[in-house]
């Protein structure tokens, strides 16, 4: 079993469409939350120990991560998928392009 973590910065459009994405997939485990203030969800240290796999939408997500939480991260694959903020949440395209970039990470 995969376990997926899927961040963007107020975990209300990209990172929980991901979630809900890849968790109907066969062996992935899925999770998502927000690095910014105002998250929806914040990201905990605890999510990050869960995590196998920590997804994020945009560079300034890693950034920002390495910076808040860089103890956590010992041996965790982070991966930028280079989404920007301009989609809804589920929508078509963001659906495809999630499936695409971060597909290939979870088969």
């Amino acid at each position: 079993m995969t376990r997926a973590l899927f961040l963007c910065t107020h975990n209300r459009l990209r990172s929980p469409t991901a979630e809900q994405v890849f968790a109907s997939w066969p062996g992935v485990e899925t999770d998502s939350a927000g690095l910014g203030a105002d998250a929806d969800v914040p990201l905990s240290p605890e999510q990050l120990a869960w995590a196998e796999i920590v997804f994020v939408m945009e560079k300034k997500h890693k950034t920002r991560l390495s910076s808040g939480f860089r103890r956590h991260l010992n041996g965790k694959r982070v991966v930028c998928l280079d989404i920007p903020d301009e989609y809804a949440y589920m929508q078509p395209e963001l659906v495809r392009l999630l499936e695409t970039k971060a597909g290939r990470f979870l088969r």
